[in-house]
């Protein structure tokens, strides 16, 4: 994988507001073999990604024609951001990186893509992603870019090779699957344009958790009393400390007296929903 190009008549330090146009990284055979630097050294890291891994195919059919009550997750703030360390653009952590991170001035706290990785991979995991019912999966930066990962996507199971993969997608604009047996080259993971309202439903419930709000519930009551004709969009932060607090959210709760890891809450949440639609 090259460095991120720059655009003709745009300065590169606009890269941020890139987003996917049409530009496929192709996998061509079993596998494909992904650069994490811009150099033609013999000695740089790569990283495999196999078809097997994000195979393009969905794990469960999705079920629209009797307009079933879907879900949505936006994960807000994520930690994922690429730099060029050394020889290698890495996606950068307060673990790996930390004195990089001094060097260059920024708080390493804020460097967190592991949470983001986890809570991606408890959304896939879920019965309501397996069951069909996830419609959309949507991650924004600290930086403001904002992901797209199809539902039915398989990502690494491994930070390592999650890591990469990001570097991959937010330089390159898309992930897209070719040689896996379906034929049409499906874009799993893109970068798309901002904002996210302009994917959500109108007809739908947005719900934001923050810690820090009074409305403490109990997540199955709560989910138990929305309308069924509602689909329902939960947002999220997925970083280490702060809260959020976006506009389009109709009704922020809480749904622990302890502050809790994105991934848990997830799983409190995807669980409520499950029984919820009688998923088992």
């Amino acid at each position: 994988m090259g460095r991120a190009y720059k655009m003709k008549g745009q300065n590169r330090k606009n890269k941020d507001e890139r987003y996917d146009r049409e530009q496929p990284v192709e996998m061509a055979g079993p596998s494909k073999k992904v650069k994490t630097d811009g150099s033609d050294s013999e000695k740089e890291e790569n990283l495999e990604i196999t078809a097997c891994d994000i195979p393009g195919i969905p794990m469960a059919p999705v079920d629209t024609a009797n307009n079933k009550q879907r879900v949505i997750f936006v994960l807000e703030k994520a930690s994922l951001e690429v730099d060029k360390v050394g020889k290698n653009f890495q996606l950068l952590s307060s673990d790996e990186h930390a004195a990089f991170l001094a060097k260059s001035k920024r708080n390493p706290a804020d460097y967190r893509p592991d949470i983001a990785f986890q809570a991606i991979q408890t959304i896939l995991d879920s019965r309501v992603n397996k069951s069909g019912r996830l419609k959309a999966l949507h991650v924004k930066t600290q930086q403001g870019r904002l992901l797209e990962i199809k539902p039915h996507t398989r990502l690494p199971r491994t930070y390592k090779r999650f890591s990469g993969l990001m570097v991959q997608l937010l330089q390159d604009l898309s992930i897209t699957v070719t040689g896996n047996g379906n034929g049409n080259g499906e874009k799993l993971l893109r970068l798309i344009q901002n904002p996210v309202t302009q994917y959500l439903p109108t007809n739908s419930r947005k719900i934001g958790f923050s810690h820090s709000s009074e409305k403490l519930i109990d997540m199955h009551n709560y989910v138990g009393k929305i309308n069924d004709e509602l689909d329902l969009v939960f947002v999220l932060g997925a970083m280490s400390h702060g809260k959020i607090d976006e506009d389009y959210v109709e009704d922020y709760i809480s749904i622990s007296e302890y502050p809790l890891s994105a991934a848990y809450a997830i799983s409190i949440i995807t669980n409520a929903v499950e029984r919820k639609f009688k998923i088992l």
